[in-house]
């Protein structure tokens, strides 16, 4: 056997169907689509359309709703940056905020800041300049010796 003698074996691979050429190929004339209609066009995706029907997907109940004022928020946790300050990628020392949690790699996206969660355990002495703080990752930033800032409130939203 040679290299030059290698071939598929026999019926391994089938052309592709060749319609609408003549009668004689068997898919001449309407090339498998029927007789007339809209199916029998091109340019045709009618994706849930059920015949004049309410569609299924009309149909079925709507739930929830989307809250267009919803702050969007890159939720880090307690754990995720204790691995980053073990393995060097974070500094201790250095205030912690979403700049140096996105250089790290572990705040993606956020465009209204970081959120601290408490998932994870804390043992660096870290202070965090942050959005947003779970009661739970704020007793632990404190247990840890660290301590977190987080935006002043307004008046408004005191009330």
């Amino acid at each position: 056997m040679k290299l030059n003698e290698i071939q598929d074996n026999a019926g391994s691979r089938k052309g592709r169907m060749r319609v609408g050429r003549g009668i004689g190929s068997g898919k001449g004339k309407t090339a498998g689509r029927g007789q007339k209609g809209a199916k029998a066009r091109s340019g045709v995706a009618i994706n849930g359309f059920e015949g004049g029907q309410m569609p299924l997907h009309m149909r079925i109940p709507k739930r929830g709703f989307n809250n267009i004022f919803a702050k969007d928020y890159a939720i880090v946790n307690l754990g995720m940056v204790q691995k980053l300050v073990d393995a060097g990628k974070l500094d201790a020392k250095a205030v912690v905020d979403h700049a140096a949690l996105k250089a790290a790699g572990v705040a993606r996206g956020g465009k209204d800041g970081v959120r601290l969660l408490a998932k994870g355990e804390l043992k660096a002495k870290i202070h965090f300049v942050v959005a947003g703080a779970s009661a739970g990752a704020l007793a632990a930033v404190e247990k840890s010796g660290g301590k977190v800032d987080l935006p002043a409130k307004t008046e408004a939203a005191a009330d």
